[in-house]
C-alpha cells in the first residue's frame, strides 16, 4: 500500500555518500526531506541537487536536514558531486543515498509502473519530527522542482503545527493566516489578542 501523508515512514538503513545512516535516527529530532532523482549525471537533476546545495542554510534555519536518492551506487553519486560543483558553482553538502537494487525507492513508492524500472520518478518527501509524512510531491523526469516552494510549504507545516490556524492561498511566511474554525471566539481572542 502506498504511502499516505500521517503514516510513520519506513526506516531503513543505507549506504549514502556521508557513510552509512540508519534512516529514523538520521532524522534525529527535527524534520526532513527525502528527495529522489531519476539519474545520476542527467541536465535537470544536476541543477536540482546544486538549488538544493545553496538552499540548505534555508533548510537548517527550519531544523530540516535534506537527504538524495537514486538507484545509482553511491561510487557514481561520489564521482557526480566533482560535475555539480563545476556547473553548478555548488559543493553538495548533504548526504545521497545510493539504492542500485531500488529497495528504498520501492518503500517509499518511487519506480512508477508505467515507467523506467531503472529510474526513480522525482519525488519529494517532507517528514516531521515524529517520522510521521506530511507532504508528497511527485513531477515527471522532464520538469525540475521548485525547491523555493518546498521551503514555503514547510514554513506553513511548521507554522501550523505551533499556532492553530491554517494558511491560505499563495500564503508566505509572514502573510496573514486564517483562525482554525475548531477553535470558538473566546478561544480565539485569547490566543490571538
Amino acid at each position: 500500500m502506498a504511502l499516505q501523508l500521517g503514516d510513520i515512514v519506513p526506516d531503513f538503513e543505507a549506504a549514502t555518500t556521508q557513510g552509512t545512516i540508519n534512516f529514523h535516527d538520521w532524522i534525529g529530532e527535527g524534520w526532513a526531506i527525502l528527495f529522489s532523482h531519476p539519474k545520476d549525471f542527467t541536465p535537470v537533476c544536476t541543477t536540482e541537487l546544486g538549488e538544493v546545495a545553496r538552499l540548505r542554510g534555508d533548510f537548517a534555519t527550519r531544523n530540516t536536514k535534506v537527504i538524495g536518492l537514486s538507484v545509482d551506487s553511491v561510487d557514481n553519486h561520489v564521482e557526480w558531486e566533482k560535475d555539480i560543483a563545476e556547473t553548478q558553482g555548488q559543493v553538495v553538502n548533504f548526504p545521497m543515498i545510493g539504492d542500485p537494487d531500488a529497495t528504498i525507492a520501492n518503500l517509499f513508492g518511487m519506480i512508477h509502473p508505467n515507467a523506467s524500472t531503472t529510474a526513480t520518478v522525482r519525488s519529494v518527501f517532507v517528514i516531521d519530527h515524529q517520522r510521521r509524512l506530511r507532504l508528497t510531491l511527485t513531477y515527471p523526469a522532464s520538469t525540475g522542482r521548485n525547491f523555493k516552494e518546498i521551503l514555503r510549504v514547510l514554513d506553513s507545516l511548521q507554522l501550523t503545527d505551533k499556532y492553530m490556524v491554517s494558511t491560505p492561498v499563495n500564503w508566505k511566511d509572514g502573510d496573514d493566516v486564517v483562525i482554525s474554525p475548531a477553535l470558538t471566539d473566546e478561544e480565539a481572542t485569547a490566543k490571538f489578542p
